[in-house]
């Protein structure tokens, strides 16, 4: 009998899918990482609140095994909590949801929707796409109303959850409790419900269609699995580089393999069937794809003209490839290189200039940190030079975060008036300004008596630019090896942290000891020390950049891989 298939295993690294289930060699398991681990453990949380809220209803069951899962199915039972749900006789599927919601009945038979519940934002916005929409109070789709302008959120995790509600709603419809119309909901973390119709060919990455074949695909690797168990073929995967391997309990062991061959899915951000097209033509290493011309793969698609390089005919398959050839040549060369001329490097200067950074826990932020440095030369009465931060350590809500970015406010616009009165020009940096300036945008909404809008508007609006962000200029001017985050850039230009862990994920984590207990101070001060090494890091990523950054050897360099 083959192995049945779990929803989350369709997109799921093929190689783990199968190591999971049985490998050839013992393989020592990994634990999660404390960042992921509690990512996973605010999920949960989250959803079990949601969940909870939902039983309050009537007519709520909470199912416990297949059986009684099929049961409160016959008896039409309205909102099935934690369902559990299995098509042997069909696909060979398991089907998993949070819950499911009864929608209607054909004959003697209910029909069902599945419903996950995901800790992030669902939704953004798109002009010509619109959504059906309902809160917890009115479930069921019959009360859904259109909200135009908006479309689900083009990411990996919402991939999965779509697929894993696609193979739910084929488990269903195998079983006679399938809706014909294919409806499924996601509930996002401001506990608005979103109703989706697999059907519709606008949800390309997660539609039926698109679900189907998925299956077909990796119900035919659980099968070759399974005969290699039995003695009937060979193991059918090997180790590959997939989104999921930092956090995969294989991961040290696959990692070996490949670091040992230098494999070329090692390159920053290749998917399996790009990697399958590489290795087909003989690029199997990171120096081989290094070696590729990147300007005959961009012309492959903008002027076609050769096709008989491999760079001509992978160009026309794999988009970007380009980018994949000067990733590979900054992990062989084993040095960031510059995308531009070095007298274009750099980033604006000021007499003043301020990095900020801040520090969120779930949906609040609870510290605005600012480092304060004078670069031009003379003592400014009135600018303090040194880190600044602004905290609150108390339970974190809307009310305390607008509060403490007030205080922030004032301290800030009084040092651009102090500059602004003694002629000095004055610069404020940040790294990723979207988070910060959400931030800002939050906080301005909720309290009367603090910074508005229109301050907010005419400081980022202000001319020459007053506030910075250094991701920009940096992607503009520096290629990596594949992340651009500042923890690299920053390590580049030579700056490391104080903290031997530090992460924002992690701070996270810092927070729930820094509220309360013996040792809050201690985690306390972890935290503005980590927030404040953050500030300089921007600092020395923007010194880097207007100085030994130009020095770089540019990207098209030859023999530098």
């Amino acid at each position: 009998m083959s192995t049945p298939l779990r929803g989350d295993e369709i997109l799921a690294c093929r190689h783990r899918v199968c190591l999971a289930r049985g490998a050839p060699v013992a393989i020592a398991r990994v634990p999660a990482s404390d960042e992921m681990q509690r990512r996973r453990q605010l999920a949960e949380e989250f959803r079990r609140n949601v969940l909870a809220t939902l039983s309050e209803s009537p007519g709520t069951f909470r199912a416990s095994s297949i059986e009684d899962t099929r049961d409160a199915l016959d008896r039409g039972v309205e909102l099935v909590i934690s369902p559990r749900l299995a098509d042997d006789e069909g696909g060979h599927r398991r089907g998993m949801a949070h819950a499911l919601v009864r929608l209607g009945r054909h004959d003697e038979r209910f029909f069902y929707a599945p419903l996950v519940v995901k800790n992030s934002e669902v939704i953004e916005a798109s002009s010509t796409r619109q959504l059906l929409t309902t809160d917890l109070e009115h479930l069921s789709p019959a009360h859904a109303v259109a909200r135009t302008g908006v479309c689900v959120r083009p990411t990996i995790s919402l991939t999965r959850s779509g697929i894993g509600l696609a193979h739910t709603t084929r488990v269903l419809q195998s079983l006679g409790y399938g809706d014909e119309l294919a409806r499924v909901a996601l509930i996002d973390r401001q506990r608005q419900v979103w109703w989706l119709d697999l059907r519709d060919t606008q949800h390309s990455r997660f539609n039926l269609a698109t679900y189907d074949a998925l299956y077909q695909e990796r119900r035919a690797l659980v099968d070759a699995h399974d005969r290699w168990r039995s003695g009937n073929g060979e193991f059918p995967t090997s180790p590959y580089w997939h989104r999921e391997c930092e956090d995969c309990e294989f991961r040290e062991h696959c990692r070996g393999v490949l670091e040992a061959r230098d494999d070329v899915s090692l390159t920053h951000y290749t998917n399996f069937e790009q990697q399958r097209l590489l290795h087909e033509f003989g690029v199997d290493t990171r120096r081989d794809l290094a070696g590729l011309d990147p300007q005959r793969a961009r012309l492959a698609r903008s002027a076609p003209s050769d096709s008989t390089s491999r760079e001509a005919v992978l160009g026309l398959a794999i988009e970007r490839l380009d980018d994949l050839i000067y990733r590979a040549r900054v992990h062989t060369s084993g040095s960031p290189r510059r995308r531009v001329e070095g007298q274009l490097m750099g980033c604006p200067r000021a007499d003043v200039e301020v990095d900020v950074d801040m520090e969120s826990d779930g949906e609040h932020t609870y510290l605005w940190g600012a480092y304060v440095r004078v670069t031009s030369g003379v003592t400014i009465e009135g600018v303090l030079e040194g880190y600044h931060p602004f905290v609150d350590w108390d339970e974190p809500s809307a009310d305390s975060e607008a509060r403490v970015f007030a205080e922030f406010w004032a301290w800030f616009s009084a040092l651009r008036a102090t500059c602004d009165e003694r002629s000095h020009s004055f610069a404020a940096y940040c790294f990723w300004a979207q988070a910060e300036d959400g931030a800002m945008n939050r906080a301005v909404a909720v309290r009367a008596d603090g910074p508005t809008p229109g301050d907010l508007e005419e400081f980022r609006t202000h001319s020459p630019a007053q506030w910075i962000d250094l991701h920009e200029h940096a992607k503009a001017q520096i290629q990596t090896e594949g992340p651009l985050g500042l923890k690299v850039l920053a390590r580049a230009a030579g700056f490391d942290w104080r903290d031997e862990n530090p992460s924002g994920e992690a701070s996270m984590a810092w927070f729930e000891a820094a509220r309360d207990g013996d040792d809050a101070e201690h985690w306390r001060q972890r935290i503005l020390e980590y927030n404040e090494d953050d500030c300089r890091a921007t600092q020395a990523l923007r010194d880097w950049l207007n100085g030994p950054a130009r020095a770089l050897a540019h990207r098209d360099d030859p023999g530098l891989w």
